[in-house]
Order: structure tokens, then sequence, then C-alpha cells
């Protein structure tokens, strides 16, 4: 059963005066001095509102710096003490999330690789029951939106309502340069359906390496995300986890100096008069686009009449390969990313070829 989500505004539990929200701090709790170190940098910075850090490090194997665990929760205090600003952490465990609660840990967040199973999400969903505290889930390691909705839904189904989602992007196994593709399309149809959820976006994981952060971030920012969770480490190059993709406090102050924040909407009655021409504009080209859809699938239709009563098999390789090395072509002489087209095609593609496994299975009397 579906649970409808009453998300309390993210200004009802944490006040940026109308800024994107900012949390920021190391991948890992490595050391007190370490941590109380990089949040008096942080703050000093007068932009971030929560510090972050990992306290428990689940890796994909074992022998690898996991997390200091406990020991690291007392630093946490020493930190929101010199600092006064909240901290988040993420929690695993129903044990992580009494521990936490137990130091005063203001946010939870919980992990990819915790979202991806809803055998744990409902063991955390149960240990929040009669809890008031902000929870916020990324997105599972592969790209399913299913799972990611079924944490929210979990997790509100539990009294939760003060959620939000951090995207940071999706283990496909496809080459990029990015050590997550973001897949912006999943968080925006999340978004979709959930439109009261604050979505924060997490470059820190999206690009792997501190070189993409600044775009990855402006583009979040771009599509209106409601703040950014950013790894920030003193000695980034010496961190124990995740060390390539963490910046100086420095960096990124530098960073968040030179992103730009854009307005929603415009007053201005000439932005609006051509904003309002140039949509419909597009709705009437994407008309004609699913009529010429339309029109594509009644040929495929008629294809697969013609192979069935000559009986020939419906998926020929080579004329597949040269429909996606012909379409390609022709995009890029009109300034289309080939991407976008052999994704289009691809889509196509499988939409012919059910269509035509339909026809073919109808045999004629």
């Amino acid at each position: 059963m579906k649970v409808e989500l009453a998300v309390e505004p993210l200004g009802s539990w944490i006040q940026t005066n109308g800024k994107p929200l900012i949390i920021a701090g190391p991948c890992s709790a490595e050391t007190e001095e370490q941590l109380v170190e990089t949040a008096r940098q942080l703050k000093a910075l007068d932009a971030v509102h929560v510090i972050r850090a990992g306290v428990w490090k689940p890796r994909t194997r074992p022998g690898s710096f996991e997390g200091m665990g406990e020991a690291a929760l007392p630093w946490i205090q020493r930190a929101k003490a010199e600092t006064g600003l909240p901290f988040a952490v993420e929690v695993a465990t129903p044990e992580h999330i009494e521990l936490a609660l137990k130091y005063g840990v203001d946010i939870l967040w919980i992990g990819a690789r915790t979202t991806v199973n809803p055998f744990n999400v409902q063991e955390i969903a149960d240990a929040l029951r009669g809890v008031d505290v902000p929870v916020l889930i990324k997105n599972p390691v592969n790209p399913d939106l299913a799972l990611w909705v079924g944490a929210f839904e979990r997790i509100a189904g539990a009294g939760i309502n003060k959620l939000g989602a951090i995207h940071r992007g999706f283990a496909t196994g496809e080459a990029s340069k990015y050590r997550n593709v973001p897949m912006w399309q999943m968080a925006i149809e999340l978004k979709s359906i959930f439109p009261q959820l604050p979505i924060i976006g997490d470059p820190s994981h999206m690009a792997g390496k501190r070189a993409y952060l600044n775009e990855l971030s402006q583009m979040a920012l771009d599509l209106n995300y409601d703040g950014l969770i950013v790894e920030s480490h003193i000695d980034p190059d010496k961190a124990w986890s995740d060390a390539a993709q963490q910046l100086t406090p420095a960096a990124f102050g530098e960073m968040l100096d030179h992103l730009q924040i854009r307005q929603v909407e415009s007053e201005n009655i000439e932005f609006q008069s051509v904003t309002d021409q140039t949509r419909r504009n597009i709705d009437n080209v994407d008309r004609q686009i699913v009529e010429m859809l339309a029109a594509r699938m009644a040929l495929v239709e008629r294809l697969a009449e013609h192979k069935r009563d000559n009986n020939v098999t419906l998926f020929q390789p080579e004329r597949w390969k040269e429909i996606l090395k012909t379409r390609t072509e022709l995009g890029q002489k009109l300034n289309l990313y080939p991407e976008l087209v052999e994704e289009i095609y691809k889509i196509i593609h499988m939409e012919s070829i059910r269509k035509q496994t339909e026809i073919m299975n109808n045999q004629t009397v």
C-alpha cells in the first residue's frame, strides 16, 4: 500500500535564509583533531549550514577503513559545541540510530547501499518510530526508482515527516568520466512523484574526482535542487577514504563563491512573453514528434505482417546497426549529441521489437 508523504518544508527544520542548503564535511571522521578542525574551517566560510562526517563506513570489500564507530561520536559533540552547527551522520542499522541520537546527532541519512535493501530500510523505519529527526535518503546504488520511492514510503510510514532526498548518482556499468552517472532524469522523476520533497545534490559521489565537483554542483543548482552535500577535508590527499573527491574547506569556499544561484521565475514581462511563446512552439514540435512516432509504428506493424507472412525473422542485426549508425550521424550533423540519438533509438527499437513480436505471434487465419 502506498504511503502518502506528509513532508514538512525544509525551512521548518533547518534555516538557510532562502539560500540552498549546504552540508559539508569529511567523508570519514578519522581523528578528533581532523574532524574538529575541518568543522572550524567550514564554519569560518559562513556558508555551511550542516557539518557531515562518516562514522560507520561500510565498504565494498573488507579490510579497508570502515569508520571509527562510536568512538567518533564524542568528537561530533565537540565539533557541534565549537561551531554551533548541526551535524549529519549516515546510519545503516537500528544500533547506529540509537547511538547517533544518544550523542546528539541532528540529521540522519540512509546511504545508497542501504536504500537498495528494503529489509534494511524497514528495520531502520521501525527503529525510527516515535522519533522526531530529519532523515535524508540517498538513491540506491543502481538506477531503480521504485527502491528509492519505497524507501521514502517506509520511513514516512514510521511517522517521519522531515524528509529529504540525496541524489548521488548511479552505478550503471557504462563508461563515464564520473564515478557514478548522474542520471538527472531519475531525480526529476522522483520530484514529480513527491513534489514537496527537498532534493539535495551529492556531487562528490557523482564525480569521484574533485575536478568535476564544480560542474556537477552547478548542474544541480540549475535544476533547482534544494541544496548540496559535499565532502571536505583539511588534508584531502591524506584522507583515509575517498581522498580524490574531497576539497579543502578553502577550495570548497572558492567553489561556492563561483556557483550561480538562479531564480525559479522572473517578473520581467518580456521574459514571460518570450518564454510562453517558446513553450507553445515546443508543445507544437512535441505533438509532431508523437505523431511521427505513431506513423513510424504503423510502418513497423506493416513490416511485421510482411515478415510473418513470408516466415522471416523479426530482428536483423545488420539492419539495426545501419539504423543506429545513420541516425546518430544525422543527429551529429544537426548538432545533437550522439548519445541522445542513440538512447532514443534504443527505446524506439525496443518498442518496435515488442510490436513486431506481438504481430508475429498473431497468425493469420
